[in-house]
């Protein structure tokens, strides 16, 4: 049986980061770390996690910038899948985000992840016509 999601803490940050690589969601580029540090250190961010007893079963990253929600690193954990556990979050993750005022959440997917793409379109989440640029700011 799930326990209610709630809002990871500071001692999560193993149990989180692990779910993230065993989900494939980390690249070389974006250390883990900080990027749970800061979304736990930020007053518009968070990380909210769902546990079946001692068992990380998944959790998702989300912060709103002031004008769109955002969702990060939603992963479930692999011998979890197909139980309702990623929709449960993403409901978690949108009330989140409804309770600080968002107008629109987002998110960004590879272009040839259909499985994710899929999951998300089911969820009612539609291909915005837009490009992300992006740069570095590393030196």
């Amino acid at each position: 049986m799930s326990e209610p999601i709630c809002e990871a803490r500071a001692d999560d940050a193993a149990a989180v980061i692990e779910l993230w690589e065993a989900c494939g969601l980390t690249r070389p580029w974006n250390d883990p770390r900080r990027d749970f540090a800061l979304a736990l250190d930020g007053a518009t961010s968070t990380v909210l996690i769902l546990r079946q007893g001692d068992i990380l079963a998944g959790s998702v990253m989300v912060g709103f910038d002031g004008h769109r929600g955002w969702i990060y690193y939603l992963a479930v954990a692999p011998a979890r899948r197909l139980h309702g556990h990623g929709r449960e979050l993403m409901a978690a993750a949108e009330a989140w985000l409804r309770g600080r005022g968002a107008p629109k959440m987002q998110l960004m997917v590879r272009d040839g992840n259909a499985a994710a793409l899929g999951f998300y379109a089911a969820l009612g989440l539609e291909r915005q016509d837009v490009v992300t640029l992006g740069k570095f700011l590393k030196d």
